[in-house]
């Protein structure tokens, strides 16, 4: 079974972003991880793999010459090779990295399932496990919590909001977008991250890729930094009073009613 998993290589949540020109970002002194919905995705991958005895667990990034750590800390996690399409564009719209995944994975191997994490933390845009499926003429499924095997099916179940889930049915091969509780992603040890090091890294070049246009059908116009917010305020007075000046608050400065 080849089970390839698509990863991104993104800024740690924590990190401070300063926006650099008018459609990018600074990345000196700035942390980057793998995205941590797709290690939801890894560790699904490793542990299919090792209860089937044959499977075979291949990570998949499009992203810049430092994604390299990225990959390395994927094949820790027991993934067995990795593929590194190399583009140096700071934020790849979806509709490119799709396109850039599926030729990536059909050009190394016939895959019997693809996961990804649910959405990647920096674009939050959660467009690419719907558009790599479409390419590749796969059924899909976003958001889930749980997977299991019957023959030739995947059964999952996905969180639709509200507390409610859906239980699906899916032929394989299929796309999965896993999210928190699926799994637990193991802590790599340090026999796991040495052994990583000497793990085959396939690089392509986006550029060399025949990706029509690099599918520019939208693009980035601008970034802005989200407005710090302001101190809080302490309402006083009676009750009735206080719930009226909040209201006035949430209508007229929050603009939210």
């Amino acid at each position: 079974m080849q089970i390839y998993v698509c990863v991104k290589h993104v800024p740690d949540t924590a990190a401070t972003i300063k926006i650099e020109g008018e459609a990018g970002f600074a990345e000196t002194g700035v942390k980057f991880i793998i995205n941590p919905y797709d290690e939801y995705a890894i560790e699904e991958a490793v542990r299919i793999s090792e209860k089937a005895g044959d499977g075979e667990v291949i990570i998949v990034c499009v992203g810049p010459d430092a994604a390299a750590s990225t990959l390395r800390s994927a094949l820790a996690m027991g993934a067995h090779r990795a593929i590194h399409v190399t583009s140096e564009a700071q934020l790849l719209n979806s509709m490119a990295t799709a396109l850039a995944l599926k030729s990536a994975i059909l050009e190394d191997g016939t895959p019997d399932l693809v996961l990804t994490g649910k959405g990647a933390v920096d674009t939050e845009g959660f467009q690419t496990p719907y558009r790599l499926a479409h390419e590749l003429g796969f059924p899909v499924a976003n958001e889930v919590s749980q997977l299991t095997f019957e023959g030739d099916k995947v059964v999952v179940e996905q969180e639709i909001g509200g507390g409610s889930r859906m239980t699906l049915e899916m032929a394989k091969p299929c796309v999965i977008g896993a999210t928190k509780g699926l799994n637990e992603p193991r802590y790599p040890k340090f026999p796991d991250i040495m052994k990583a090091k000497k793990k085959p890294i396939k690089e392509m070049d986006l550029t060399a890729m025949e990706i029509p246009a690099l599918s520019q059908d939208s693009a980035l116009v601008m970034l802005k930094a989200v407005p710090e917010r302001t101190g809080a305020k302490i309402l006083t007075g009676d009750l009735q009073s206080q719930v009226a000046e909040l209201v006035q608050i949430l209508k007229n400065d929050e603009k939210v009613l």
